[in-house]
């Protein structure tokens, strides 16, 4: 091999060396890119599930505002409750919450309270959570502890199987029918009563 034709072969080789390097800068920039595209796409995609989230509270609120006068009415004339405390009423006590859409009482000496949760769409997990709610009834309010318990679970919409499973529990149902909430107990329902 001449002089003329090594210095020609490293020429090449050097100008194929640089190709190769740019194509390796712009396929990293390329990575890079989309790293970043990648990232922004997973920002967007949180912060959606927040707005979504977002619209179910603000549906799960309008479901309690809707449904809080017919609950009012059920609970006065078919429980003889006279004083209703609602608005989402939080209680603490030794590091834990609960939330209550709805308790009322009656004052007339009877000594009674239900407790009322609203769901805009009824899900296993409320389920889980009334059990919760009306098994630490008493710790949770204890200056009621002199009221025997009833529950009640109001939703706009749930499974058949979900509503078997309240009323299986020993809650009331309460449905939305006619624009209104009405009862949806059976005729042969007996309601759990909790006791201290």
């Amino acid at each position: 091999m001449s002089t003329a034709e090594l210095k020609e072969l490293v020429a090449s080789l050097v100008l194929s060396q640089k190709a190769t390097d740019r194509q390796m800068k712009e396929t990293d920039l390329l990575m890079k890119e989309n790293a970043l595209a990648q990232k922004a796409t997973e920002r967007q995609l949180k912060e959606l599930g927040k707005q979504i989230g977002g619209q179910g509270n603000k549906f799960g609120s309008f479901a309690e505002g809707l449904s809080f006068r017919s609950i009012q009415r059920i609970l006065r004339e078919k429980f003889g409750m006279d004083d209703m405390v609602a608005a989402t009423m939080k209680t603490r006590l030794e590091g834990w919450e609960e939330e209550y859409d709805l308790l009322a009482y009656s004052t007339d000496g009877t000594n009674k309270a239900v407790v009322v949760e609203i769901k805009s769409k009824l899900r296993p997990e409320d389920i889980v959570q009334m059990k919760r709610k009306m098994d630490n009834v008493f710790k949770m309010m204890p200056q009621h502890r002199d009221k025997t318990f009833q529950g009640m679970v109001a939703c706009v919409s749930g499974s058949s199987d979900l509503k078997r499973q309240v009323l299986a529990n020993g809650w009331h149902l309460a449905h939305i029918g006619d624009d209104l909430f009405e009862l949806e107990n059976p005729s042969d329902f007996v309601p759990r009563i909790y006791t201290a």
